[in-house]
């Protein structure tokens, strides 16, 4: 745990996961053999059983792949350590996720969010809003807007510097709209709280906590939208979404998200080709005409 937090630079959120998936295998092997944890004698095969009896407690395909990620994470530590020869994790693979295009807002709909509902005129509304601007503009993390502290924002050049995974840092652009809000809410802030560390505080100058800000976001993405999930990674999708449709280059995306692999950025392709798509369904004059029969009856032609 100390190896992947301080050297490895993994969020304390991981650290806390890994440790409670590794308890968790240990508690596992442990039952299985009727005896003490030794990572010498846990082969590939215990480990795939280890998947599949969380798999069959019914754990979500991404939770099992994330506990074989902490199993691996712990063998590949060891290996490098001369503790194991054989990294037992090397034959084991992951369970296949299902497809999922991320979900997102609308842009007419953030506008009408941004633009024409209304903010409670105090502080914690001042911040709301500069919060939720900040979130659909630039594209951070949850965990990077409240580790954002006053000297990350250089108003000045218009940047911001956050932290994101694997402790890597990058550089945000951001707008007049943006910069309007930023300067207003610093104004008010430190009239009403003082100078203080944290960009984004309360009133008792402590900074934001995940929850509250979840649940804020929720509270004023309900007002718009009826998608099931209203989180602040909504609005990164959204954020992503706006830029892919408005001809942003993909690699500009990648670097402005903080994505590792542009793979994981190719995924909003999918979801700017699916929306086009509806576009053109709704639009097209000829897009919903059927000739010679319905649909599912020239299916069944084709299928023979």
């Amino acid at each position: 745990m100390h190896y992947i937090r301080y050297e490895r630079g993994f969020s304390s959120h991981t650290v806390v996961a890994y440790q409670k998936d590794l308890f968790l295998f240990k508690d596992f092997i442990e039952l299985r053999v009727e005896g003490e944890f030794d990572p010498l004698c846990v082969d590939s095969d215990l480990i795939r059983s280890f998947l599949m009896s969380q798999a069959m407690n019914k754990a979500a395909i991404s939770t099992v792949n994330r506990k074989l990620s902490s199993i691996k994470s712990f063998y590949k530590y060891l290996r490098s350590r001369g503790v194991v020869e054989i990294n037992p994790t090397l034959l084991v693979k992951g369970l296949k996720l299902p497809e999922r295009l991320p979900k997102f807002v609308r842009e007419e709909d953030l506008d009408s969010l941004l633009d024409v509902v209304d903010f409670e005129d105090d502080f914690d509304g001042l911040r709301d809003e500069l919060m939720l601007n900040m979130f659909y503009v630039t594209g951070m993390r949850l965990s990077e807007l409240i580790s954002l502290k006053d000297v990350d924002i250089d108003s000045d050049r218009s940047i911001i510097k956050v932290l994101g995974k694997r402790n890597k840092e990058r550089m945000l652009p951001y707008g007049d709209e943006l910069s309007f809000l930023i300067n207003r809410y610093r104004e008010e802030r430190d009239v009403r709280v003082g100078l203080t560390d944290f960009f984004f505080v309360k009133l008792d100058a402590m900074p934001l906590n995940r929850s509250m800000v979840y649940s804020k976001v929720k509270t004023y993405l309900s007002k718009v939208t009826t998608l099931a999930q209203k989180s602040p990674h909504v609005l990164r999708h959204s954020f992503a979404t706006a830029m892919l449709n408005n001809g942003a280059e993909i690699n500009s995306i990648k670097e402005m998200m903080g994505h590792s692999s542009l793979a994981s950025t190719e995924v909003y392709t999918h979801v700017a080709f699916e929306e086009l798509k509806k576009v053109y369904q709704s639009a097209h004059p000829r897009a919903a005409k059927q000739k010679g029969g319905s649909h599912e009856s020239k299916s069944k032609c084709n299928s023979f």
